[in-house]
């Protein structure tokens, strides 16, 4: 029964811990910043780096894991409101530390048209203030920065709802591209 009840308190602690990472913003990466430069593969195991979108505003958002309800919503928002993003000038690129199979078999399954890029080690997210670390269990927190055409920080978003979010996103564009 003691080790029972201590074990309960551990899991608590770890959760509650691991809640306040989550929901700390990130300092590390600030409007006017050079953007962290990275080099990963996406669902198709092809390399991708940030030069791949220089000259375009690049919608970097960073989500926890493939096909849970939260992140495929935002995934899908996306995906639907990907014409006025691009009418905009601009391109989307989601990142987690998902594997490049579990990013391919996410875009097939709910028909996404814009990268996956699987940052398995976490070092990216961990570049742009977005990695939840709890040791054993690494994650994306739900995190975004539209990254102007000469590559620096334009807008940031930490605690992003998902839903609204590519709404809010188009809305910035707009203001920040001056259309």
């Amino acid at each position: 029964m003691l080790i029972k009840l201590i074990m309960y308190g551990l899991v608590l602690w770890l959760a509650i811990w691991g809640y306040r990472q989550y929901q700390q913003p990130s300092n590390r990466v600030s409007v006017g910043m050079k953007a962290p430069d990275f080099k990963l593969p996406d669902a198709q195991g092809h390399t991708r780096r940030l030069a791949d979108w220089q000259g375009k505003w690049l919608i970097l958002y960073f989500y926890p894991r493939d096909d849970t309800p939260g992140c495929t919503r935002e995934a899908c928002h996306f995906r639907d409101d990907i014409q006025q993003i691009h009418a905009l000038g601009a391109e989307v690129v989601g990142v987690s530390v998902d594997s490049v199979a579990s990013h391919a078999d996410f875009a097939q399954k709910h028909r996404l048209s814009f990268p996956l890029l699987a940052d398995t080690n976490g070092q990216v997210a961990d570049a742009y203030g977005a990695l939840l670390n709890l040791g054993i269990l690494q994650a994306a927190k739900r995190m975004t920065f539209i990254i102007d055409p000469q590559g620096m920080i334009a807008q940031t978003y930490s605690n992003v709802n998902p839903d609204g979010h590519s709404q809010a996103i188009i809305d910035d564009l707009k203001r920040l591209s001056a259309f």
